[in-house]
């Protein structure tokens, strides 16, 4: 059995296409079928299911995913600390960042990366959802929140403070609430990706932490979608502050309670404990850091 039908397979499992596997390696899909099938001749069992339209693992391919995603992985590891010896840095990256630090910074952080390093190309998805990085193939993931995966080694850059916020339209109408506590009293945006709950927004008192349970009539997974709707007057929202921070400084937003809001959330890089990092992700994480610093502000 050799080495690069296993990295061919861990491929199609990643990719769910012969088509774009045979793209990718610059061959043709009958040299990957054929491949394939020497594979499943060598260990008796099949691997895969085909139709017209799909494409999907058998319960041995499954039982293979994992070991032949390794062998890809540690081919990968020894190509780039070869690599790393000549200045210059080539392949591929895959990567997952959240929708809103992604359209804030790290599209064009990351394309800026690209630019400067010709040889090397990046596949950056925007999701909050956290992924699996091993199983899912990525690379390097940016995230925002709570880390409780050991396995995972995260870079902290900075924190993300949130503010609670509305229009001078909506506090004209209704007017301001004075303390955390008058919420209870107005119409409040709600967040339905808030890991604590949409309803329990976190303050700070001289006390300690607290929540107050909330109520509105619209809620949203998208943060974006909650800035618009406090930008026309709509209600309350409770928001990252690096997603209204030029709203807050043209006056379009107001930032209700300052000194009060306690949620305060670290922005990492993360990859897997298992495997050190090549130079071109190093690289690239030093690059995201210092897009991040150079706008702290915004955080």
């Amino acid at each position: 059995m050799r080495a690069d039908d296993l990295i061919l397979f861990a491929q199609i499992a990643e990719m769910g296409s012969f088509s774009k596997v045979a793209e990718a390696n610059n061959i043709t899909n009958s040299v990957v079928s054929k491949r394939i099938a020497k594979l499943e001749k060598e260990l008796g069992t099949q691997l895969l299911y085909r139709t017209t339209r799909k494409l999907t693992l058998t319960e041995a391919g499954q039982a293979l995913k994992q070991g032949a995603m390794n062998v890809k992985a540690s081919t990968q590891e020894a190509i780039d600390t070869i690599s790393g010896y000549s200045e210059q840095i080539s392949g591929h990256i895959k990567m997952s960042v959240p929708t809103i630090s992604g359209d804030l910074l790290l599209a064009d952080a990351v394309a800026e990366f690209c630019t400067l390093h010709p040889g090397l190309s990046v596949d950056m998805s925007l999701d909050n959802r956290f992924v699996n990085l091993v199983e899912e193939g990525f690379d390097l993931v940016i995230r925002t929140g709570y880390l409780e995966d050991s396995s995972l080694i995260a870079r902290h850059f900075l924190d993300s403070h949130w503010v609670v916020c509305t229009s001078p339209n909506y506090i004209r109408r209704k007017g301001r609430p004075k303390a955390p506590e008058d919420l209870s009293f107005h119409n409040c945006l709600l967040y339905s990706y808030h890991t604590s709950g949409a309803r329990e927004w976190e303050f700070t008192s001289s006390q300690g932490s607290y929540t107050i349970t909330v109520d509105g009539a619209f809620s949203s997974d998208n943060a974006g979608a909650l800035r618009k709707a406090a930008l026309t007057g709509r209600g309350i929202a409770y928001v990252p502050k690096c997603l209204v921070f030029e709203d807050l400084c043209k006056g379009t937003l107001v930032d209700l309670f300052p000194e009060r809001v306690g949620k305060v959330l670290g922005v990492y890089a993360v990859y897997p404990y298992s495997r050190q990092p090549s130079r071109k992700i190093k690289l690239l994480i030093e690059h995201i850091r210092q897009r991040y610093l150079s706008m702290s502000d915004y955080f």
